[in-house]
């Protein structure tokens, strides 16, 4: 896709990704916008749900590329992640070739030529014959093992694979690269120094406002206040897993398939398996805490108009 086609500036990026319901902060608008304008691999870490996979699905509509996405896993490899040879295929094609006067070297190098290489997520991305470079989301890389991180060094510094049987395979132009991580473990710095970093933290209590707002617009401005700020305080809790973003959302759409207008304690307490995903934090949340934090939050709210 021609360069014209990426944003201008910062606030150009701000503007176009706020069009898509994706609310960014300042800080990773600029680091978005200076790893397209740079053609660096974008490198993100943060807690589940604040919005790290839904910035390559965002980029990927608003420049018209198609997305690719490679969710990691343990036990992850070249074949899973990059490419394989189809070996069926392959042995097919040799009993085919038994009793013909084919040159046998000629048969082996036919074998690994590319009508027999299977690509996955890596070599789809990198692809020379693609009309638009893609998005390509790596997604959870701290889900893999360490040494899966030394198979992407090549594609995140060259945007290249070489195949020892084949050769290299290089892209005519760079995919965008967005990587994720929810901090498990720790990536490699050799992985880290081939991108452009940042941290997703949780938003702010105005933008993740403006972010449920237009997410969930059906959500009238009262509910969504008392929502917001009722999910800061619990964020403040010592929990063992703080309800992100996507939470957030997912609360909210819940309180209107209930017809709820305003928050009220008995209602929290029912709902908490949608906010919460470990039983002892539910526990610790249920019930008379909770009716403590809304009391908490409906008195900042007073505090704040009056």
């Amino acid at each position: 896709m021609a360069s014209t086609d990426l944003p201008t500036s910062i606030d150009d990026t701000v503007a176009r990704l706020t069009a898509l319901d994706y609310v960014p902060s300042r800080e990773l608008a600029t680091t978005v916008y200076l790893a397209l304008k740079l053609q660096r691999p974008l490198f993100l870490e943060g807690e589940p749900g604040t919005g790290k996979t839904e910035i390559a699905r965002t980029l990927a509509a608003m420049l018209g590329r198609p997305l690719i996405r490679l969710q990691c896993y343990e036990g992850l490899d070249l074949a899973g992640a990059a490419y394989e040879w189809n070996y069926a295929r392959q042995m097919l094609e040799i009993r085919l070739q038994e009793g013909s006067t084919a040159d046998r070297q000629q048969l082996a190098s036919e074998l690994f030529s590319q009508r027999f290489l299977i690509g996955r997520a890596l070599l789809q991305a990198i692809d020379p014959t693609q009309p638009v470079p893609p998005v390509l989301l790596i997604d959870e890389l701290d889900r893999a093992d360490e040494p899966f991180e030394a198979f992407l060094l090549e594609v995140l510094s060259d945007f290249q694979i070489t195949i020892p049987e084949l050769g290299t395979i290089k892209a005519a132009e760079p995919p965008i690269v967005v990587l994720t991580s929810n901090r498990t473990r720790e990536v490699h710095d050799a992985v880290k120094r081939r991108c452009l970093y940042h941290w997703v933290d949780f938003p702010d209590l105005p933008r993740e406002l403006a972010i449920l707002e237009r997410r969930v617009p059906g959500a009238g401005r009262a509910l969504a206040q008392e929502i917001v700020a009722f999910i800061h305080r619990l964020r403040q809790l010592d929990l063992y897993k703080l309800p992100g973003v996507a939470e957030t959302i997912e609360w909210t759409r819940a309180l209107l398939a209930l017809d709820a207008m305003v928050l009220d304690p008995e209602l929290i307490s029912h709902t908490l398996g949608v906010l919460l995903k470990y039983q002892d934090d539910i526990a610790k949340v249920a019930g008379s805490e909770a009716a403590r934090l809304l009391n908490e939050v409906r008195d900042a709210m007073r505090g704040a108009v009056s």
